[in-house]
């Protein structure tokens, strides 16, 4: 299922852009912002970054980003908007297993893509040990649905979440002053039928507290 999810986004590669517009909105990226209260010069990870819608506002608010992501394409398409830009650090790697220290960032964001790794709790996990101590982890991603083809046609590995799952999991990782709500948005997609299904967008977020 990674593999089928990774040739997914490979073949994308610098078409996402445009097809992410149909998804959802611009607002889902500008909630988890105005969440993690991001400030300029602080170092934000950007998880499954794509080519890098996250990214873009990150460096907007004068952000230093690292962009992890496992599809090279996709990285590829994120390094041509910055070419010049030392504020991005593109990393190819794995949800369970980032290559970034511990404790190396400030915030660490997951848009649409936790229903894409194969171990979302783990993948919560590693998104605490990568901020240091009062360090926010945000995520935004869809709630439990039962759209079979965004499965079978679009790779995802998991139909959505249960939101107490996402609060248990963010306890696990030790994060504290948990939150997870509607954001008040929906993520669209359609069918090869030409059938359209609309699903709710959750956002959670939680603070790393003191490292043992």
């Amino acid at each position: 299922m990674i593999g089928a999810s990774k040739s997914y986004f490979d073949a994308l590669g610098g078409d996402w852009d445009q097809l992410r517009k149909g998804f959802f909105s611009e607002k889902v990226r500008e909630k988890a912002l105005e969440l993690a209260a991001v400030e300029p010069g602080r170092v934000a990870a950007d998880l499954g970054a794509g080519t890098g819608f996250v990214t873009e506002a990150l460096v907007a608010r004068g952000l230093k980003v690292i962009a992890v992501d496992q599809s090279q394409p996709m990285l590829e398409a994120l390094r041509r908007k910055f070419p010049d830009h030392k504020a991005v650090d593109c990393r190819t790697g794995e949800a369970e297993q980032l290559p970034i220290d511990d404790a190396a960032t400030d915030y660490s964001f997951a848009n649409m893509f936790l229903h894409h790794v194969d171990d979302p709790p783990r993948a919560i996990r590693e998104m605490a040990r990568i901020v240091r101590p009062g360090g926010r982890v945000v995520i935004t991603d869809l709630d439990t649905h039962d759209h079979e083809f965004l499965r079978s046609e679009q790779h995802d590995r998991w139909m959505g979440f249960a939101r107490d799952d996402i609060r248990r999991w963010f306890r696990e990782a030790a994060l504290t002053n948990i939150q997870v709500e509607d954001l008040d948005e929906s993520c669209c997609a359609t069918f090869c039928s030409g059938e359209t299904a609309a699903t709710s967008i959750f956002i959670a977020s939680g603070i790393r507290g003191q490292l043992p």
